[in-house]
C-alpha cells in the first residue's frame, strides 16, 4: 500500500522567519542578485541544495554521542567501513570531508594535462575538478536527457554513440576510466537503467578502461530501477545497489545527499596501486586514511545513514514528495523537466521565460525572482553555472537547457510548504516579460556562479515596473 503520510514523526523543530518584500529586495540587490550570497534567514523556503540539508534521526544522532573519536583506526572508521563495502561491494574505502574532495583527490592522481573524462552530464564541482588538472570533462547524455518535455523512464542513461564517438575522437590513451553518474543531477535528477550501465560497463571492458560512479544519490536511483525497469519490481534496494555498483570499478560520493548527512564523502576504488595513491594524497589534504576529514561522530552518521536510506518506505515518499511537487506545478501551467527526478523539480527557464536570451541567463532571473516574489530560494542550472569555452574553437557554448533546480532536503519540508513554492512559482510565471535579463559585473576563475555578482541587463530594475 502507498503510504499516505510521512513514515517519520518529528521530534525537533526549527523556527523559520518570513521577511518583507522590501527587505528580499535589499538583500537580493547586495548579494548582486545571487541567491548564494543571500543570508539564510532571510529565506523562508530553502531548495538551494539537497547536500548535507537533511534532517538526521534519532538513530544518526545516537551514533554520533557514542562514535569512537580516536585519531586511527577508531570503531566508528570500522563501521564506516564495512558498511560501505557492504552496499557498494569495492575493495578499499577512502573517506574524505565531502563529495568535492574525493573527487578531487581522484582527479589529481588519475587525470593528466589533455585527459577526457566521459560522463553522462557532469555536475558543476565534478566539472571544475577535472578541468582543475587540466582533463576535459565530456557530457555524453542520451538525446532524451536533453529534452525537457519528454516523458521518458531513465533520462539519465549515457549514450553509447557519444561514447565510442569520444574513444574514436581522443583515442583511449587519453581516457583515464568514464564515469556515470547516478541519479543525473545536472539533467533533472534522472535516474540510470541497469541496462545502460551494464552497456556502458561492456563497452569499458572492451575499451580496457574503468567504469567509475558519482553514487551522490544511488538509492533514488536504485528505487527508480525498481519501479520502472522490467525484471526488478521483486528485488530489494540494496540488491540492485550491488549489481549496479558490480559493473564498476570504483565510485566517488558526497555523502551529503543520500547518507543523510550534513559533511562527509569518500572515495571507493578496487585498484591497489590507484587506491595507494589516493590514500597517500589524502594524508595530505584530509587527514588520517581512516578519518579522511571528518570526526568519529560524522563518520557513525554516515554509516547509520547508509543503512536508513535503502528503506522502501522512506524512497517511496521521499521521490513521491518530489512528483508531488511536479503534479501541483502542472496544475498551475509552470513548465518543468518531465518526469520529475529523485531529488527535486527542475523548472523550464527557457520555456518560462522565452524573452529572454540564454546570454542574459534566463535561469537566474527565475531564480532570483522566486526569492524576490516568496522568499524561495532555488539554484540556476543554465547558463551562469555552464557556459564554457569550446577546446577546439574558444568559442562559448551555452547549455542545451536553462533550468532552475528546487532541491527538496530530505525529511524536512511539508506539503504544505512544498505548495506555497508551487505557488510563487507561478506567480513568477505571471510576471512574464516583466522580467529584465541579467549580465555579470564580476565573476572568479572557477565555479563562477557560486559567488558572480549580476546586475539587470542595462540597469535599473530586474521587474520592469507595471
Amino acid at each position: 500500500m502507498d503510504l499516505p503520510f510521512e513514515p517519520y514523526r518529528i521530534k525537533v523543530v526549527e523556527k523559520i522567519q518570513r521577511v518583507s518584500r522590501e527587505e528580499r529586495v535589499r538583500h537580493l540587490r547586495e548579494a548582486g542578485y545571487n541567491v548564494f550570497k543571500v543570508p539564510s534567514e532571510a529565506i523562508y523556503v530553502d531548495l538551494l541544495t539537497d547536500s548535507g540539508t537533511s534532517a538526521m534521526s534519532d538513530q544518526q544522532w545516537a551514533a554520533m554521542m557514542t562514535a569512537d573519536e580516536a585519531y586511527a583506526c577508531s570503531t566508528s572508521y570500522a563501521d564506516f567501513e564495512n558498511t560501505i563495502r557492504d552496499i557498494f561491494g569495492y575493495k578499499h574505502v577512502i573517506p574524505t570531508h565531502q563529495g568535492r574532495a574525493a573527487e578531487g583527490l581522484l582527479f589529481s592522481v588519475a587525470v593528466a594535462a589533455g585527459a577526457v573524462i566521459p560522463n553522462n552530464i557532469h555536475f558543476d564541482t565534478t566539472r571544475a575538478n577535472v578541468e582543475h588538472v587540466g582533463g576535459i570533462a565530456l557530457d555524453c547524455v542520451a538525446d532524451a536527457g536533453l529534452d525537457p518535455m519528454l516523458e521518458a523512464p531513465f533520462k539519465g542513461d549515457m549514450s553509447l554513440t557519444k561514447l565510442a564517438a569520444a574513444f574514436e575522437k581522443y583515442g583511449t590513451e587519453r581516457i583515464p576510466f568514464v564515469m556515470l553518474t547516478i541519479t543525473n543531477n545536472s539533467g533533472g535528477g534522472q535516474p540510470v537503467s541497469m541496462g545502460n550501465a551494464r552497456e556502458v560497463s561492456a563497452f569499458c571492458k572492451k575499451m580496457g578502461v574503468p567504469l567509475i560512479f558519482d553514487a551522490c544519490r544511488f538509492a533514488e536511483n536504485a528505487w527508480f530501477i525498481q519501479q520502472r525497469e522490467e525484471g526488478y519490481a521483486d528485488m530489494d534496494i540494496k540488491s540492485i545497489c550491488r549489481e549496479m555498483f558490480a559493473l564498476g570499478e570504483g565510485c566517488t560520493m558526497s555523502a551529503k545527499k543520500d547518507a543523510l548527512v550534513n559533511i562527509g564523502g569518500f572515495v571507493c576504488i578496487n585498484d591497489d596501486e590507484l587506491a595507494m595513491n589516493i590514500t597517500n594524497l589524502g594524508i595530505l589534504r584530509e587527514g588520517f586514511p581512516t578519518y579522511g576529514g571528518m570526526a568519529g561522530r560524522d563518520l557513525a552518521a554516515v554509516a547509520q545513514g547508509l543503512r536508513e536510506v535503502m528503506d522502501p518506505d522512506y524512497l517511496a515518499y521521499r521521490i513521491g514528495q518530489v512528483a508531488r511537487l511536479g503534479k501541483r506545478l502542472d496544475e498551475l501551467g509552470v513548465p518543468y523537466l518531465r518526469p520529475t527526478g529523485g531529488h527535486a523539480v527542475y523548472l523550464d527557464a527557457r520555456k518560462a521565460l522565452p524573452h529572454i536570451p540564454q546570454e542574459e541567463f534566463p535561469a537566474q532571473v527565475f531564480t532570483a525572482a522566486l526569492y524576490l516574489e516568496g522568499g524561495v530560494r532555488g539554484v540556476e542550472i543554465g547558463s551562469l553555472m555552464f557556459d564554457h569555452l569550446d577546446p577546439d574553437t574558444g568559442e562559448t557554448v551555452h547549455p542545451a537547457m536553462e533550468l532552475v533546480r528546487l532541491a527538496i532536503p530530505r525529511r524536512v519540508y511539508t506539503h504544505t510548504q512544498l505548495d506555497y513554492v508551487a505557488e510563487v512559482c507561478a506567480q513568477v510565471m505571471e510576471m512574464g516579460d516583466r522580467l529584465r535579463g541579467l549580465e555579470i559585473v564580476w565573476e572568479p576563475p572557477a565555479l563562477r556562479h557560486f559567488t558572480a555578482k549580476l546586475k539587470p541587463v542595462g540597469g535599473g530594475k530586474m521587474v520592469a515596473e507595471a
